[in-house]
This record gives C-alpha cells, sequence and structure tokens, in this order.
C-alpha cells in the first residue's frame, strides 16, 4: 500500500510506527515449534486456546497471572504449553527486522520526530525496551497494556495524538495489521500497510522523508 494522504494537503512530516510485525520480529509459532513436533496441532492450540483474542487481553492490561489461570482451569491438559506462554515469552521474539530498523535509523538521522503505538502487554514490554535499544529512539511509545486502549479502538490513536501533540494529517502511521491501518485512516492520518522492509523505504521515500 502507498502511503494515503486522507486530507490530501501536505506530506506527512512524523512517522507513528506499530512495533510488532514491522520493527520486531514477534510470533508465539517462534516458541511454540519448539513445544509442539506437529504443525497442525500448534495451529491447533493457537486458533482454540492461547488465542490471539485471549492475548488480547493481555495487550489491553489484564495480568499474564489471571489469563494464564483461566485458560489453564478451562484447558488442563494443555496446562504446561499455556503457562510457557508466559514463563517463555521471551522465545517468541525472535529479534529486530533489521531492514525495517535501518529505515528508523536513517530517519532519526533525517530528524524526522518518531513516535511508536503498540498493542503489547505492560508485563512483557520492558523485557523489550531492554532487548533492543533502538525502542529509545523515539520521542514517545504508548503501549496498549499500560494505556487500558487497543488498536483498532479510534480513543488509541486520539489519545496518541493528543499525548504526542500529532497532526494526523501530517504524520504517517505504519502497521502490519489491516484493521489498525483502516482505523488510523478513517481519523485522517497518512497510512501506510507494512508488508516488508523494502515497500516501507519506497513509501517513507514517496513522502520524501528518505531517499531511495
Amino acid at each position: 500500500m502507498s502511503p494515503h494522504d486522507p486530507g490530501g494537503l501536505r506530506p506527512p512530516r512524523a512517522v507513528l510506527f506499530d512495533l510488532g510485525g514491522v520493527l520486531i520480529d514477534w510470533n508465539p509459532r517462534h516458541l511454540y515449534r519448539r513445544i509442539f513436533t506437529d504443525a497442525a496441532a500448534m495451529e491447533e492450540f493457537l486458533a482454540t486456546i492461547c488465542t490471539a483474542e485471549w492475548n488480547e487481553q493481555q495487550d489491553c492490561g489484564r495480568p499474564f497471572a489471571e489469563g494464564v489461570r483461566l485458560l489453564c482451569e478451562a484447558h488442563p491438559h494443555f496446562a504446561p504449553a499455556i503457562r510457557a506462554y508466559d514463563s517463555r515469552w521471551e522465545e517468541m521474539v525472535k529479534g529486530a527486522i533489521a531492514d525495517s530498523v535501518l529505515c528508523l535509523e536513517e530517519l532519526r538521522a533525517r530528524a524526522v520526530p518518531l513516535f511508536a503505538l503498540t498493542n503489547w502487554s505492560a508485563e512483557k514490554f520492558p523485557l523489550a525496551a531492554a532487548r533492543f535499544p533502538f525502542l529509545r529512539w523515539f520521542e514517545g511509545v504508548l503501549v496498549s497494556g499500560e494505556v487500558g486502549l487497543k488498536k483498532p479502538d479510534p480513543r488509541f490513536f486520539r489519545f496518541a495524538a493528543e499525548q504526542f501533540g500529532l497532526d494526523p494529517a501530517a504524520t504517517l502511521f505504519v502497521d502490519d495489521v489491516a484493521a489498525n491501518v483502516e482505523a488510523a485512516a478513517a481519523l485522517g492520518f497518512c497510512v501506510h500497510r507494512f508488508t516488508d522492509a523494502a515497500a516501507l523505504r519506497r513509501a517513507l521515500a514517496g513522502c520524501g522523508l528518505l531517499v531511495e
């Protein structure tokens, strides 16, 4: 997707980044491939037990201990695998998406204002912050688990604009999830749906923020 300027008034001058899936390779499969020997069984577990919807409750502020307890009570035979989602969470983070981070570094060198808006557990985000120094390059980071709101809730985007002093029409929002991109566009943000770093670089260059 090319950058979309809903207002059509001016190119963006700041960038609001998603983190997981854009700059950081987080995926529960990185862990559960080590736990399950059968890929189909792993996918069934993630689709029916430790689901994305269940994880989103932690992203909204529910303690992992509570979420794990509820699932273990409902699915006692899977208790060890459920507990691993919490105790071995760091194994879900494969590493940085290097070429995306390179774009971020170049934006920083060009003094482009950089901000982040992420759906992330308040308990787990400090682990990522300690692991990835580039998270300190942002002028501000909003974590859903700390705020009690998550994308694609429009209130989360409005809160970010207010907290960071952003004009949506002059801000490029980058995210890999279609629903989040659509929600931001509806609020007047310029948007780019992330698919890979090469397309991101082209989008940033198209906005005049980077040179291809």
